[in-house]
């Protein structure tokens, strides 16, 4: 017998989800080119409310026998991952009208995509990760190409297909060894089976397989040419929302199914994250193209998160938090300040493109010189205490070698973020960009204010919340 009340607790907000997917399906099928532009602004509200869903389950729930279970550490990152899903889609709008490619279909496809990663999140089954992360992969394939007439748009989505299909059959393969040599799919009971060396190899494919999902080196190559190739919109939804799920899904996993094999599973994330660190920083040194940047920048952003992964549980599990929420709200600030690069030939991406922006954009250029040194870890913005807590989980897990790389890779980092800050600041002004849509316009604004000053000021209130949302997990 279902117990439909558990059922409504755990998978609320997916529920919910599905339920706007297909009733988006037959308004769109009904009404055609209407119900183009208003499925926007419904599909942004439906994901705020399922982020307001999650905060209302906040201690979650088990269901299907054990299938999917939430905590407090899934749904804070279900709240994060779902507004800032809302928002990515809600300064998706006027891109996707200049481009005469408003279709009803991208909302759908969102709120599909988010509905994917709420179930990964809430995964505590095998068979349950695997469907959750496919859901969310296959819908995130269409959204990379989805200007079909663009070759850079088909280029990025094929290679995302192509990788994205390895990793899944990695991912997979892992999983059934971990099954084979376990008798189980579900975390709890795998939790408690000895490690075999076929275990140990099923471990090795998943973390493989998850790697790529989170855009960590060496399962990184697709990322700056996605990050180019895609519009940029769905680039900006990449960067923040499924980056924030994945990356927690990355530490449920090894949290919850294999936290007690840390032994077996610590060095290959700190070697993970080393790498990531390194090719990240030093990789974006050489772009000149913004997305192609910002996709190196954040490679070695996950690097910086696996630090806390590394740590385990106890120790990693609020910084890893604190550390996620704050990198991918001043992430998709970043990409909306580069939506705002447009001129009467199209959209602009090359950084020089942003030659003297303070002469005419000084608000923009402000929120952006905010956002772009908070995510180098410049205090007081809330970058510096975002990349502090994570130092502070290294160093109390003993992972001293791993805070010295972060410590190089944000030296190095100040590389390219500080050109990009001199271009705006100093260079001669070029040709003034198009005016911007008040959505894209108040998406940089309000990240700006929330890397300084309101999450500086809060920035005891949200580590507590993480402190309480991961005691729901070690418990």
């Amino acid at each position: 017998m279902i117990d439909w009340t558990a059922v409504f607790v755990t998978l609320g907000p997916e529920l919910w989800l599905v339920g706007i997917a297909l009733a988006g399906i037959l308004a769109g099928a009904v009404t055609g080119d209407r119900f183009n532009r208003i499925s926007f602004k419904l599909g942004a509200v439906a994901l705020f409310i399922a982020a307001f869903v999650s905060w209302l389950n906040f201690e979650g729930g088990e269901a299907f026998m054990g299938l999917v279970s939430a905590n407090g550490f899934v749904n804070f990152a279900r709240i994060v991952s779902f507004l800032l899903a809302g928002v990515a889609l809600w300064i998706s709008e006027e891109f996707f009208a200049r481009h005469e490619t408003i279709r009803y279909e991208y909302p759908v496809l969102m709120i599909l995509a988010a509905m994917g990663m709420g179930v990964t999140l809430s995964a505590s089954d095998l068979m349950t990760l695997y469907m959750g992360v496919e859901t969310l992969s296959l819908c995130s394939y269409v959204l990379a190409s989805f200007h079909r007439d663009s070759a850079r748009s088909a280029e990025a989505g094929l290679k995302y297909f192509v990788l994205g299909a390895l990793a899944s059959g990695l991912l997979l393969y892992g999983a059934s060894l971990v099954y084979g040599f376990t008798g189980s799919t579900q975390f709890a009971e795998i939790a408690q089976a000895e490690p075999e060396i076929g275990f140990l190899f099923g471990l090795v494919l998943m973390i493989t397989g998850l790697a790529f999902k989170v855009s960590a080196a060496p399962m990184h190559v697709w990322t700056p040419d996605v990050y180019e190739g895609a519009p940029t919109p769905v680039v900006a939804f990449f960067s923040a929302a499924p980056k924030m799920a994945m990356m927690i899904v990355f530490a449920n996993v090894l949290f919850t199914a294999f936290g007690e094999k840390l032994d077996d599973w610590q060095l290959i994330i700190a070697i993970i994250s080393g790498a990531s660190m390194l090719v990240g920083s030093f990789g974006a040194l050489l772009q000149t193209n913004i997305k192609r940047l910002l996709g190196y920048s954040s490679i070695a952003n996950i690097g910086y998160a696996l630090i806390p992964v590394a740590a385990g549980a106890n120790l990693g599990a609020p910084a890893l938090l604190v550390f996620m929420t704050i990198y991918v709200i001043a992430s998709l600030g970043m990409f909306a300040g580069v939506l705002t690069m447009r001129r009467r030939g199209g959209m602009v991406e090359d950084i020089h493109e942003l030659s003297g922006l303070v002469q005419s954009r000084p608000g923009i250029t402000l929120a952006l010189t905010v956002i772009v040194f908070s995510i180098a870890g410049i205090p007081p913005l809330a970058g510096f205490f975002a990349k502090l807590a994570v130092i502070e989980a290294g160093l109390e897990a003993g992972l001293l070698p791993l805070v010295i790389l972060l410590i190089v890779a944000s030296v190095v980092s100040l590389g390219y973020y500080l050109r990009v800050i001199i271009i705006m600041w100093v260079s001669e002004p070029r040709e003034a960009f198009q005016p911007t849509g008040p959505s894209v316009a108040a998406t940089v604004g309000v990240s700006g204010l929330l890397m300084f000053p309101v999450l500086v000021a809060l920035i005891g209130t949200l580590t507590a919340w993480a402190n309480i949302a991961a005691a729901g997990l070690v418990n």
